[in-house]
């Protein structure tokens, strides 16, 4: 069994007791999150989609939040001295898929 699902802007294929990282959410680490933009799923072969997931549901658990890789920009145009560099690092929460209610 597995659903696509909606979370934070994202669309993730979630499984039971799958571990995945999504933009930053709000919450304590340990806390219980539901996300009910449910968009497919999938149960032994057959599929639902769309009025038939009204009350459909993801559960998950908040593990922790961390910071990705860091990502350099440089900017530069030649022959003008203009250089200029900047750095970022993504706000991430890892979740762990606890239950998918149809």
């Amino acid at each position: 069994m597995y659903a696509i699902v909606s979370i934070a802007g994202q669309q993730f294929k979630v499984a039971k007791d799958q571990q995945i990282f999504v933009h930053r959410l709000q919450g304590d680490e340990g806390a219980s999150i539901e996300f009910d933009q449910v968009l497919l799923a999938e149960n032994e072969g057959s599929f639902k989609l769309g009025s038939d997931l009204k009350s459909a549901k993801v559960s998950a658990k908040i593990l922790s939040h961390l910071k990705g890789d860091k990502v350099i920009i440089f900017k530069k145009k030649r022959r003008k001295g203009y250089k200029k560099k900047n750095g970022h690092r993504q706000q991430f929460t890892k979740i762990e898929i606890t239950g998918i209610t149809l």
